[in-house]
Parts: structure tokens; sequence; C-alpha cells
């Protein structure tokens, strides 16, 4: 197999397990969570999987091209890993368990842990972090949403 194939799956594997386990999380709880009182400047629903879509795939592609012409760094990964941890985490708590306080505080840790990847990936590859801006700044709407569902709810 071609070598660049293989560094390829290494990056896609995992984000295709992110996103697979976080729409498995999600639509265990679409039922409980569509009968939750919403604000009023709510995120049409087709909109939500679309971004994600674009967030999963800018991060597949950067990171293959990334890899392709240098190591990525171990702090880089070790952050891409704990924010693909928390990601899960939060759909875990907030939909499949209904655990909406707790789970703004995983979403919380992972606005967080998305800036400082964001700003992390800043120091060595500047476009590469213009591009990945998109997932701290959704991460901040739906942290926002998500806020507001606890106290209306």
């Amino acid at each position: 197999m071609n070598n660049k194939f293989v560094k390829a799956l290494f990056v896609i594997f995992p984000i295709a397990l992110v996103a697979g386990l976080g729409a498995v999380f999600v639509n265990l709880g679409m039922a409980w969570f569509d009968g939750l009182s919403k604000p009023t400047q709510w995120i049409p629903d087709f909109v939500i999987p679309v971004v994600w879509t674009i967030i999963y795939l800018a991060f597949a592609v950067i990171l293959i091209i990334w890899q392709n012409k240098e190591k990525i760094p171990k702090h880089t990964i070790v952050l891409l890993i704990v924010n693909g941890v928390l990601n899960v985490l939060w759909c875990l708590l907030f939909f499949t368990l209904k655990q909406t306080f707790i789970g703004n505080i995983a979403i919380i840790l992972n606005l967080i842990a998305g800036f400082w990847l964001v700003w992390d990936i800043s120091k060595s590859k500047k476009l590469y972090s213009l591009i990945l801006i998109i997932y701290p700044v959704w991460l901040s709407i739906a942290t926002t949403l998500n806020l507001s569902m606890w106290i209306l709810n």
C-alpha cells in the first residue's frame, strides 16, 4: 500500500470515529431533544449537520496535507485527541444521557480545548489555523445554544 494512503487512513479513521459516535449519540436522544424548549434564535435544523461535515472535512484535508509535508507535532495530536473525546462526550452526556448541566460543562471544556487547538496550530501553520477557526467559532455558537436550552428547560 502507498505510504500516503496509510497516513491518510490514520487521519480519516479517528475523524470518522468521532463523527460517527457523535451522530449515534445525538440520534439516540433526538426524540427527547425535539421536545425541549429552544431559544427563539435557534439555528435551522439542516444547518447543524452541514457545518459539522464542513468542520470534519476541513480537519481531514488539512491534517492529510500537513502530515504529507511534515510530522504533525505530538502536542497537536494530543489536543486533537482531547477535542475528539470531548466532542463525543458532549454528545453522549447531552443527547443520550439527557444530562444538560453536565453536558454544558463538557461543551465549555470542548470550547476551551477547541480554541487551544487552533492557537496551537497557529504557532506553526497560520493558514491552517485560519481555516480551522470555524471549529471553535461553531463550538461558541453551540455552547450558547446549549446554555440557553439548559436555562429554558
